[in-house]
C-alpha cells in the first residue's frame, strides 16, 4: 500500500513560495536555494498528481488545485507547531492584545492571525489596528497593548536603525517597497496638480509624502482624505487621484502607477514588532516569537 500525505518540508516550501508570489523569495523564507525549492515543489504537485502553481514573468499563482492545498497546508503546519509547543510547555493559554498598523499587509492580516489562533486555541486575541506612531509612543503603555507591530521608513541600508534611535531593540520582519499607486483603469500619465488621496496628518507616511513632494516643487492638490489604508483603497479603486502605498497593500482594482509619471523615487518601508518591555510576562514573550516568525 502507498503511503497517503504530504511531507512537511514540501508544504512548508510551498506556503513559502505562495505566499511571497514568487520561488526566489520563497526560497529566502525557507533558507533554500532556489533549485532545492524548484525539486520539492515538483516532488509535491507529483504527491498530488495535478499541477499546484501557474509561471509566469511576473512570478507564481495557484492553480485551483493549489489554492485548496494550500489552506490545507497552513491548518496542518499550524497543528505541527501548536503541537510542538504544547510538548515543550510553551503553549499559549491567556489574553493577548495586539495592537497592528493597517498598512500591514491587509489583504492577508486576516488569515495570518487566524493561523495564529488556530496554532493556540486556548489564547483569547484582541487586536487593535493603530497609527504607527501610536504604536511606537504607546511602546511601554501596559494598559493599551502587550505587542505592537508599528511600520518605518527606511530610506538607505541600516537608515530605519538609526533612525529608531533608542527603539533599536524592535525586530524587523518585513520589508516593501513603497509605490506611487491609482485605480487600475486611471490614466497611465497623470498631469500636474497632481489629484492625491491622503490620509490624516497623524499618519507618518501621508506626512513624508506631503514634504517630499513639496521639497521637489511638485504641483498637488488632495482631492480625498480617507481615514485609513481601506478607505484608502476605496478612493483610489474609484479614480479619486494617486497616492503612496506599500506593495502588498496593492490589489483590488488598485495597482502600481508607471515609472515615468514626473514623482520622485520613494523609498521603502519596514514593519517592526516592538521589543519586550521590563516586567514583560512569559506568555507576552513566547507569543511575541510566535508573532515573529508568521509576520516574517
Amino acid at each position: 500500500m502507498s503511503q497517503r500525505g504530504f511531507d512537511f518540508a514540501q508544504l512548508r516550501t510551498f506556503v513559502a513560495v505562495a505566499d511571497s508570489g514568487s520561488v526566489s523569495a520563497g526560497a529566502e523564507r525557507v533558507f533554500l536555494s532556489q533549485s532545492s525549492v524548484s525539486e520539492q515543489l515538483k516532488k509535491l504537485e507529483e504527491r498530488a498528481g495535478q499541477p499546484l502553481f501557474v509561471r509566469g514573468r511576473q512570478g507564481v499563482s495557484t492553480t485551483p488545485a493549489g489554492a485548496r492545498l494550500l489552506e490545507h497546508a497552513r491548518r496542518i503546519l499550524a497543528m505541527n507547531e501548536a503541537a510542538f509547543d504544547d510538548l515543550q510547555g510553551r503553549a499559549l493559554d491567556g489574553e493577548l492584545r495586539i495592537a497592528i498598523t493597517d498598512y500591514y499587509r491587509p489583504h492577508d492580516i486576516a488569515r495570518i492571525l487566524k493561523t495564529f489562533s488556530e496554532q493556540h486555541p486556548r489564547l483569547k486575541l484582541h487586536v487593535t489596528v493603530l497609527p504607527s506612531t501610536v504604536i511606537d509612543s504607546g511602546a511601554q503603555d501596559h494598559a493599551s497593548f502587550d505587542i505592537g507591530l508599528s511600520a518605518r521608513l527606511v530610506s538607505g541600508p541600516g537608515a530605519a536603525r538609526a533612525a529608531a534611535g533608542s527603539r533599536a531593540a524592535s525586530t524587523a520582519v518585513r520589508r516593501e517597497k513603497l509605490l506611487w499607486a491609482s485605480a487600475a483603469d486611471a490614466d497611465s500619465r497623470p498631469a500636474a496638480p497632481y489629484q492625491l488621496v491622503l490620509l490624516p496628518t497623524t499618519c507618518q507616511l501621508q506626512r513624508f509624502v506631503v514634504r517630499l513632494l513639496d521639497e521637489h516643487k511638485v504641483a498637488y492638490v488632495v482631492s480625498h482624505s480617507a481615514s485609513g489604508v481601506a478607505g484608502l483603497q476605496l478612493a483610489l479603486k474609484a479614480g479619486l487621484g494617486i497616492s503612496c502605498l506599500n506593495e502588498s497593500s496593492l490589489g483590488g482594482g488598485v495597482v502600481a502607477c508607471g515609472a515615468n509619471i514626473g514623482l520622485p523615487a520613494l523609498p521603502a518601508l519596514e514593519f517592526h514588532l516592538l521589543p519586550a518591555r521590563a516586567g514583560e510576562s512569559e506568555l507576552v514573550g513566547n507569543a511575541r516569537e510566535a508573532l515573529r516568525r508568521l509576520f516574517a
